[in-house]
């Protein structure tokens, strides 16, 4: 029995330039962190020659190519796994649409236990590459790359994407203190509202040419966010959320929504310095930085459960080896 524990990701700046119709002409550029809520992914050999996935759908097959799944069936087709598996996937937070990357982190983690079974060492960049080409490549999902590398690498990185494809990622070395200060000012809400990213972001593609000056601005963040860190200024991303969102809600209609517009404008008129929705925008979580002393305020003032998290150092790991 194998099980690997992948963490889910918030990106502070530069989503969007990951996607390769602005990287492949401009390049990308995307700071984020893993987070302590991960998806689990449990394989085990059974004797029978078949596939049994229990999940957030149960399937029972024969063969690989029956799986209905297409994540799981394209992950057992790049680990040479025909059937003889039982698979069961666990995850923190609901397993869909809710911005954290949960399907890339699903698609790292199911590829790492998979390779693990086999006997295989496969590098975290690997299985992020792997995991691109899957999602992005094999199944023609219009996403961003940062997600895979993210859920695969772990930490507060900076990530570059090139125009030939090539993905550079760079750790950003804070203190535990300045780590910690920094958690202490986000807070997490679950909007209850989940949305397809793939629909979001395709409406953001076919508007790639009238967003480029957009998008430039927030590959532009991501980089002076990178510098401000690296100088420990980490409070510099209340106001760069702030600016952000902006921009990003200008992209396409539907990244935001009355709803959401409601909530962040109470955060903020309760002391918040910025938010932002995290991932393609639409719904799932609303991140929000604001100084400890008000906290208290922007939880009254939003009608949300809240999700309390901190940093993830490490990304897709095996956490149990019983082969």
């Amino acid at each position: 029995m194998i099980i690997s524990r992948t963490p889910l990701r918030i990106s502070f700046a530069g989503g969007g330039t990951d996607i390769q119709d602005f990287y492949g002409r401009n390049g990308g550029s995307v700071v984020s962190t893993t987070i302590d809520k991960y998806i689990y992914v449990i394989v085990k050999r059974n004797f029978i020659d078949r596939i049994h996935l229990r999940g957030s759908v149960n399937e029972e097959v024969d063969h690989v190519e029956q799986i209905r799944h297409d994540l799981v069936r394209e992950a057992l087709k790049k680990a040479e796994i025909q059937t003889g598996v039982d698979i069961c996937i666990m995850a923190d937070i609901p397993s869909q649409g809710t911005g954290l990357g949960s399907s890339s982190s699903l698609t790292v983690g199911l590829l790492n236990a998979l390779y693990t079974i086999q006997g295989s060492d496969v590098s975290a960049m690997e299985l992020a590459k792997q995991a691109c080409e899957i999602e992005i490549d094999i199944l023609k999902n219009p996403i961003g790359k940062q997600d895979q590398y993210a859920a695969a690498l772990g930490g507060l990185r900076h990530f570059q994407f090139h125009p030939d494809g090539k993905v550079h990622s760079e750790s950003i070395n804070l203190s535990d203190n300045q780590k910690q200060e920094m958690d202490n000012r986000l807070l997490l809400f679950y909007t209850g509202i989940n949305r397809s990213a793939s629909a979001i972001l395709s409406q953001q593609v076919k508007k790639m040419g009238q967003n480029m000056a957009m998008l430039q601005n927030l590959k532009d963040q991501s980089l002076e966010l990178k510098k401000q860190f690296e100088r420990g200024n980490h409070a510099y991303l209340g106001g760069l959320l702030a600016d952000g969102w902006r921009i990003k809600k200008s992209l396409t209609i539907e990244i935001s929504n009355s709803h959401i517009d409601t909530w962040y404008e109470n955060a903020l008129n309760a002391g918040a310095e910025g938010g932002k929705i995290a991932g393609a925008g639409g719904g799932g979580f609303l991140l929000i930085y604001a100084e400890e002393e008000f906290h208290q305020a922007v939880r009254q003032s939003l009608p949300l459960q809240e999700l309390s998290f901190q940093f993830e150092n490490q990304g897709s790991a095996i956490v149990l080896n019983l082969d």
